[in-house]
Formats: C-alpha cells, structure tokens, sequence
C-alpha cells in the first residue's frame, strides 16, 4: 500500500488540515497531508486493527448466514482446546490496545498555544507566541513530525461581560466578534494551526464537565465547599497572593485597581499535589523550560501551594459548575481544560493525542500551567504535557505591552510596515522567544533591511540571476567537493537542528542569517562574472551549483520563521519537489543539478523603491 493510503486509514478524526466544527471562526490555516515514508512494522498493527477491528462489528446482513455456518464449525473444531475462545478474545484486544499505542507513536506532535482572552483586540505580545509556536510546528513538519497544531480563545470571563457592556452587545456578540479578528490576524501572520477552539464550543464544554466528574470519582475529597476572601484581578481573572501584589496593585496588570471579593465557592485541593510536582520537574518527567522559569516554578512549589477556588457565584456568561447551579466554573480552571478537550476527551481515542507535547505560554502564567493544571490532571489520573515553555514579553521603552495599560503599536500597523514574514522575523530575531525583548521601528527597519533585504534576498536573486544569465537557468553539476565553504553549510546544518530541537528560536533563525552571509561572501571570494568572462567553465560550475545548493537549504532553514517569501524563493528554484514535501533529513545531500531556476521578484524590496 502506498504511504499516503497508510496515512489515510491511520488520520484519526478526518484528514489533516480538516477543519474543526464549532462556534464562529474556523481554524486559522489548514495544514496539509504529510506523505512521507512510512516503515511497514510502525504502521501494519496500527493499519490492521483499524480496518479489522471495526469490520467484525459491521458484517453486511446478506452474508450472516454464511458467517454464522463459519463460527459454528470453528467452534466445533476447537472443542478440543479448553479457554481457546477467551485466548482469542484476549489475543484480539491485545492486538487492538498495541494498534491504538502504535497510532499514537507514529510521530506525532501535540503543540498548543495559550487561547486569548476575548477582551480587546492582539497585540505584538500575542503574535510573539503565535509566530513562535508556528515556527515549531513548521520545524516538526520538516523534521517529518505529523502535527497537531492548536489555537484558540479563551471565551469566559468577567472581564469579557465588562467589554460586551463597553459595547452595548451581548456577551455571545462580543466574543463572536473577537474570535473573528483574532482569527483574521493569525491568517494575516500565517499560523498554521490546524485546530481553533473556543471555551463557548460545546465539545469544550463537555470537556469540562467530564474532568470534574473524573476528579471527583477519582479523588473525591480533591473538591469541596468553602469560603474566601481575597484580592481579584479581572485582567489576570485571579485572586492574588501577597507576592504577585506591587504598591497595591496587580504586578501584572498595575492600571487596575484589586477588587475585594468574598464568596462561598467550589475548592480544589491544589495543596495535595507539591511535591508530585516537585519529584516530576526535578526528574524531567514534566519540563518546564527555559531554565529561568523552571527555577521560579521550583520556589513556587518549595514554598508550599494553597487550595485554590475553582467556581464563582451567579456569573451570567460561564459553564455552570455541575451539580450546583448557583455557580460557573472558574474561568482559569474552564480555560486549562481547552487542551485536553481539543483531543476529544472524554470520547474514546483522545489518547491518540493526548498528552501534549508542548504547551507554548507567556510567562506570566506559569503558575496556572506549571502547577496547577498538571496537579488537575493528577488528581483525574490523566498523563500530564510532556513540556512548558514560557517565553517573554514584549516590550515598548521597557513595559509590557498588554491590553489593558493600551500598546503604542498596533498590530495591524506593524504588520503593514514590511510584510507578515518580516515582522515573523524580527519577532523572533531580535526580541527572542526566552526573555523580555524590545519592539522599536527604529530596530524593525534596521534587521528588515540589513538581514532580510541586503543579505538574505540579495543572495537569493544574485545567486538564481547569474546562474539564468551563465547557463540559461540549469544548475549545473558541482563535483565530488564543495570544499570550506559545503563543510560550513553542512556544521550549520547541525547546529540549526540542536537549536530548534531545544526551542531555541533564535538562535535558529540566526544561524540560517549566519550561512546566507558565509554565501554572500563567497559569491565575493569565487566571483562568477570573472570565471564567465574568462570562460572557467568548470569552476563557474561548481560555484553555481555550490551556491544554487546553498540556497536551497536556506530556503527551507528560512521556512519555519518566513514561510510565505521562503514558497516564493523555492518556487523559483524550480526544484523537483514541492517545499512542503522536503524533509530536514533530505538537505545534508541535496542534488540541485538540472534544477531550471528562474529569476525571481525581490523578496524585501527597500522602502521606496518599486
């Protein structure tokens, strides 16, 4: 059977890229089909119980009489053999159970985003995490991952009902209208999430429900009723301690001001579970990353957890707390579950996906994914992520950009400057996807122009142009060795796959900035235009191959962080493939001969030219 059949008879739920059914946007982007080679020993168990297993309960009527005589003489001939039905029952679920672990092992990798707030429009902030986390699940495609790529918006929430007031619409209103202009600005910057969920979607709400049951059958006291009293931050939707308050205010949101609030809510018994959690980051069994954020998570844990409330009474707008309905569940607690309720659950399967491979968050809510939403999946005995990575802010002069303070950039505007794929880069280039960075136009123009336009796109036209004007477009052959100058490609190659296998994004895309300048210095060093001029031909051969070589794999280095100017330059190599059949794996040899290159538009053009 061909791969692609394989992989079809495997998709669980639909064919990749098949949007998901629910409440107002849609999915963002819709990834498509990856047909790579597949091994038959990972896939025929896999491929044999999902076209057998569901075969023994769907037998057409018209041969029932046929297969009744069938099992009847097999049961005949095996009344010599005690307990062989039970063996084969056995045999058969044996066989099921390993399909089901076989499918879900089959490269598959479960990224997630934080889901926004439905209380304002993005900022630079937002997208920081958007682009990043499309950059990884770009770079897991190419390394021949099958994602699974989640976004969404986080749809319940006091702050939300306050924003439908402001407007004088209903809450469904506002949130519909929400979730339509974060979804238009994810397309705008090319997210290729193929799943978009909303907390108001009733597959989340189902979601929720079932972890509460589950909590409560497997650990009954984990949930019980108390009072409280505390300080509330409707920008964090939080109750805050001691420490995560500043001069009397939020240290996260300091425009506003706390809100005293006491109620008798629903409690979870967060206290149980420190040191679990404690024993699983310090194994590594749950990563927190990078390091510096792990270090807080660990003081957090060490100096001990507090139950947290998991309700609130009479909110009009929220899932109403099960068995009590005087109470919404807790945004935070509702929000968390988005993950889990995405794979499915509770329906059988969701395991095919579960647990996440990674959740990409902003630092600022750490506590929430780090601590509290692994000990609820504790408590529901449910396998917890497998990795949290907290990236930081971005910033203007030095503060957070944030929603409710109001940003002195908007996105819009700083999409419109140079392009989607320039702001991808700068994002992720300069400001980084580990600390705090800044955003000024001043650094904006400077890396477009220096990094994008004078070395990246110059190298791509001059290298695809001379080899049109020196031999019609054919890439030539290049010989046995390229030399300094393939022996760099090849350690750049390396060190960009330990960068990204470690998330570390900007370094990745530095080092791809850091070939394609090696490349513009030896278009200096061999200068073509002379070997053509002097008709060495041999040597204007190997440096259009070397170069036409190097090009390519910068293409698709650059893919993960440009992908739209990375399609444009790859369409013009005229290679043998499309770009999103090409594999990591497939660059350290890549045979660019007879390739027919043409030469393309500039891929940056400099503010004021045409």
């Amino acid at each position: 059977m061909r791969p692609a059949a394989l992989h079809r008879q495997l998709a669980a739920g639909g064919a990749a890229g098949e949007s998901v059914a629910g409440e107002g946007a849609g999915a963002v982007a819709q990834s498509h089909p990856d047909f790579r080679p597949v091994r038959a020993a990972a896939l025929l168990p896999a491929l044999r119980a999902r076209l057998l297993c569901p075969a023994t309960q769907a037998l057409p009527e018209r041969r029932q009489d046929r297969q009744d005589v069938r099992r009847k003489r097999a049961r005949d001939r095996r009344r010599h053999l005690p307990r062989a039905r039970h063996a084969a029952r056995r045999g058969w679920r044996d066989a099921c159970r390993r399909a089901r672990s076989a499918a879900r092992v089959v490269g598959t990798f479960y990224l997630t985003t934080a889901i926004d707030y439905s209380n304002g429009d993005p900022h630079l902030g937002h997208a920081l995490e958007k682009v990043g986390a499309d950059a990884i699940a770009r770079y897991r495609r190419l390394r021949g991952d099958d994602v699974r790529f989640l976004m969404g918006m986080d749809e319940h929430s006091q702050s939300v009902i306050q924003a439908a007031a402001r407007a004088k619409v209903t809450p469904r209103e506002w949130v519909d209208r929400m979730a339509q202009t974060f979804a238009d600005y994810w397309r705008r910057l090319e997210c290729s999430n193929d799943d978009w969920i909303r907390t108001t979607e009733p597959r989340h709400v189902r979601g929720v429900v079932a972890l509460l049951e589950r909590i409560q059958q497997q650990r009954p006291d984990d949930l019980y009723v108390a009072d409280y009293e505390g300080l509330y931050c409707t920008g964090c939707e939080e109750f805050k301690q001691p420490a995560q308050i500043a001069n009397g205010h939020c240290i996260e949101h300091p425009t506003l001001e706390l809100v005293r609030t006491k109620e008798r809510n629903h409690f979870f018994r967060l206290s149980a579970y420190g040191q679990q959690l404690l024993e699983r980051i310090r194994t590594g069994a749950l990563r927190v990353e990078p390091e510096i954020r792990r270090n807080e998570v660990v003081r957090l844990l060490e100096d001990g957890l507090q139950d947290v409330s998991i309700s609130r009474q009479r909110l009009p707008w929220g899932i109403p707390f099960p068995g009590d309905g005087e109470q919404t569940v807790y945004v935070w607690f509702d929000a968390l579950i988005n993950y889990l309720s995405a794979t499915g659950f509770p329906e059988a399967g969701y395991e095919r996906v579960w647990p996440a491979d990674l959740h990409v968050i902003g630092k600022g809510i750490t506590r929430f994914h780090c601590v509290i939403w692994p000990a609820m999946l504790l408590a529901a005995r449910l396998e917890l992520p497998r990795e949290v990575w907290a990236h930081g802010y971005v910033q203007w002069e030095g503060t957070k950009m944030s929603k409710t303070a109001g940003t002195a950039v908007s996105l819009g505007t700083a999409i419109e400057r140079h392009g989607a794929d320039a702001l991808r880069y700068f994002l992720l280039r300069e400001v980084g996807f580990e600390n705090d960075g800044n955003f000024t136009w001043e650094r904006f123009d400077a890396r477009y122009i220096a990094d994008l336009a004078d070395t990246f796109g110059n190298l791509v036209s001059r290298s695809l142009s001379m080899t049109v004007s020196y031999r019609d477009g054919v890439v030539p052959s290049s010989g046995p060795d390229g030399g300094d100058f393939e022996r760099a490609a090849q350690k750049t190659l390396a060190a960009y796959g330990r960068a990204m296998d470690a998330n570390d994004l900007q370094q990745g895309v530095a080092l791809v900035i850091e070939l394609a300048t090696r490349a513009n210095r030896y278009v200096e060093e061999t200068a073509p235009w002379k070997l053509a001029k002097g008709k060495r031909d041999a040597e204007l051969d190997a440096a259009l191959a070397n170069l036409i070589r190097t090009v390519a794999r910068l293409v698709v280095l650059a893919a993960p962080f440009i992908p739209s100017k990375s399609e444009e330059a790859w369409n013009a190599l005229g290679a043998d493939r499309t770009l999103a059949r090409v594999r990591l794996g497939d660059l350290a040899n890549l045979n660019v001969t007879g390739w027919k290159v043409a030469k393309p538009p500039p891929l940056f053009p400099k503010p004021g030219t045409d």
